[in-house]
């Protein structure tokens, strides 16, 4: 993570704006994070469709530490294909080798200081730029006139280092050209553990991207077929009750019921917004029930003499009382 000063976000913006409409161009439609019209739910649409017409063979791949490890020479090498101005191109790499400080463990021992040879600094303004930029040529490569979009009729779908390749079938051609583009002429790293083949059309399997999962499940009502169902995953769930958990902690005793109730919602709405494509019903009954026990807990322990909520009416009537919003 590198966060730029005040002095450098405003220069790295200045050049941003003038640099994302000139690649804005180049880019390929299969790409969908840090671009401008374009979100999570369009590349998530763009999956769902793809697996309704066939494409149900799904290669999820993987980037170990993708920001950290994109070579500098060969990002600036796809910056100059579009950029000859000489002050822009040695101002991006000076972004690229800011020095590194560690301060040390306790203090004791002096300063040690670094120029990173790899990776685009997390945090800075145009640092999704680049990233972009860099697997772009993936995506050209992709759909070359000789790449597998036309010899196998597969499908790509990105979001920033998120990608999965959908086909009709993996063969070991498709998945040899991926890992060789990925990993010799790329130069990046895949991660073998995380990075497997889906398919769809068999019974309990299932695709995670983007905090969703895709799968196959039987009617609800038990007409015999099975629809494409699309909820958040259960690792989204995971990590937003534990944020709930963090949120309703003894730490937080000290805030204004009212004031906790308010940000309790401003996060829930947040999750929500993003976790409101496909069917996520169940989802939201869960964290519903969730943040609603957390915060009977937590008045709960506000006080050493125990909560009780006005005589004759529930704790979570209560809590509807307080504000908090039902998703």
């Amino acid at each position: 993570m590198g966060i730029p000063t005040v002095r450098d976000r405003v220069v790295q913006m200045a050049t941003l704006l003038i640099l994302e409409p000139i690649f804005e161009e180049d880019f390929e439609d299969c790409s969908f994070g840090f671009r401008p019209g374009r979100s999570a739910h369009h590349a998530l649409e763009e999956i769902r469709g793809h697996i309704k017409a066939g494409y149900q063979a799904v290669h999820d791949a993987d980037l170990k530490g993708y920001f950290d490890s994109i070579p500098h020479d060969k990002l600036m090498a796809c910056v100059r294909m579009r950029v000859v101005d000489r002050s822009v191109l040695n101002l991006i790499r000076m972004w690229l080798e800011t020095p590194v400080v560690d301060p040390g463990g306790d203090g004791s021992e002096p300063a040690k200081w670094s120029r990173p040879k790899k990776g685009t600094p997390q945090g800075g303004v145009i640092s999704p730029l680049l990233a972009n930029l860099y697997l772009h040529w993936f995506d050209k490569a992709f759909h070359r006139p000789d790449g597998p979009a036309q010899w196998a009729g597969a499908k790509l779908v990105r979001y920033a280092d998120d990608l999965v390749v959908l086909a009709r079938w993996q063969s070991p051609k498709l998945i040899g050209f991926i890992e060789a583009k990925l990993e010799t002429w790329l130069d990046l790293e895949i991660n073998r553990e995380k990075t497997r083949v889906v398919k769809l059309n068999e019974k309990g399997e299932s695709l995670d991207f983007l905090g969703y999962t895709f799968r196959y499940d039987d009617d609800l009502k038990g007409r015999g077929w099975q629809y494409l169902n699309v909820y958040p995953s259960k690792k989204a769930l995971k990590r937003e009750r534990e944020k709930l958990r963090e949120r309703t902690n003894y730490r937080q005793c000290y805030k204004p019921i009212s004031d906790l109730v308010e940000e309790l919602n401003r996060h829930l709405k947040g999750w929500a917004n993003y976790f409101s494509y496909g069917y996520p019903r169940e989802a939201l009954r869960e964290i519903n029930s969730y943040v609603r026990y957390r915060l009977a807990q937590h008045l709960r322990r506000r006080s050493q003499r125990p909560f009780r909520p006005p005589e004759g009416v529930s704790v979570y009537e209560h809590l509807n009382k307080l504000g908090l919003i039902y998703l």
